[in-house]
């Protein structure tokens, strides 16, 4: 197996323990975070502890972990800095944040700096147009940001400082955050302690409080129930909802008389039409009020069939081939004898 500390491998049993023993693959996005908080990347070796501790095989750990940005393939620097060049940030700036820094660090996309502090990348989309244009220093957001204000905070970490987020808890480490993402908790001191929300983001909680708007009969102090609680409470109103289903009638086998004699349908419509014994029996006639034959029914399937033959492998109709060799002769002739070009002889041959 994989050489990785006793702590790495105990949380990897604590990870898998989290889900039912015949789902322990579910486990494999927050191994793989784990893996990367210890060695900053997703190395090969990362991938063969993953996959023996899940009984994988490394091609499907593989296939997962080139799928996510977020797990890195190659070493990674301290600061992870994206900026995004989507739409909404591109139009306020973004493409010049992401050119200024690249030219003031000297590195391009998914590009380390040489003393291995700042990986730059650009991003699609980080998910905060109302702030944009926005960068994050992993995935910690920074907002409004100019070309000036972003290399200021580069400057700030590569001297061993930790620029203060817009929004979120202070800085840490690519490879503290990834311990994050597995799924523990930040044992910084008081890491969780600053940050805060933007107001476009309480913009909209604002508006509901000064209109008086909320959601009838929610109570924010409700108590989220455990799994066995829910599962019980299903289980609970499925059997409810069918005790509510009417029994079903059986319908009977032999044919019922009717009122003048005749036999009544039998089945779901005969039970339907005997628990109403007022309504009036309909028989679809062929507009003489007579009922047609069964007969009459299978001979006009079986015509309709006749009339409309399956798709085959055949030429659709109108695809005449004759027509289409000639236009080819005629535009390779008119081509070979007045140097016509490709798009006079296809005119020529569509006339003719």
């Amino acid at each position: 197996m994989s050489v990785f500390t006793d702590e790495t491998r105990e949380r990897a049993r604590e990870i898998i323990a989290r889900y039912p023993a015949d789902r322990s693959r579910s486990a494999l996005l927050p191994l793989l975070h784990l893996v990367q908080a210890e060695e900053g990347y997703v190395s090969p070796a990362g991938v063969t502890f993953c996959a023996e501790v899940l009984g994988l095989n490394k091609a499907q750990v593989g296939a997962v972990a080139t799928f996510y940005t977020m797990y890195k393939r190659k070493p990674t620097g301290d600061f992870l800095v994206s900026v995004c060049t989507n739409t909404m940030c591109n139009v306020l700036g973004g493409q010049e944040v992401y050119d200024t820094l690249a030219e003031h660090l000297g590195v391009g996309h998914d590009e380390t700096t040489a003393d291995g502090t700042i990986t730059l990348e650009h991003a699609e989309c980080l998910a905060a147009c109302d702030y944009g244009p926005v960068m994050t220093v992993n995935y910690d957001f920074f907002d409004g940001v100019d070309a000036s204000t972003a290399v200021g905070v580069v400057d700030e970490l590569r001297a061993g400082g930790r620029p203060m987020p817009t929004r979120g808890a202070r800085l840490c480490t690519l490879k503290e955050m990834a311990v994050q993402l597995a799924g523990f908790a930040d044992e910084r001191d008081g890491a969780v302690a600053d940050g805060g929300p933007g107001e476009p983001t309480l913009r909209g909680l604002r508006l509901a409080q000064q209109h008086g708007v909320s959601v009838p009969g929610f109570d924010p102090n409700t108590p989220i129930r455990s799994k066995a609680e829910a599962d019980k409470a299903a289980a609970e109103a499925k059997a409810k909802a069918e005790a509510a289903k009417p029994a079903p009638v059986e319908a009977s086998a032999a044919p019922v008389k009717g009122g003048d004699g005749a036999s009544a349908p039998t089945g779901a419509a005969g039970v339907a039409e005997q628990a109403l014994p007022g309504a009036a029996t309909k028989v679809p006639t062929d507009g003489t009020g007579t009922a047609p034959e069964a007969g009459d029914a299978r001979s006009a399937e079986a015509a309709g069939v006749a009339a409309n033959p399956p798709a085959s492998d055949g030429k659709p109709a109108g695809d005449e081939a004759g027509a289409q060799e000639r236009n080819l002769t005629e535009a390779k002739a008119g081509t070979d004898a007045d140097g016509a070009g490709p798009a006079d002889a296809n005119e020529t041959g569509a006339q003719k």
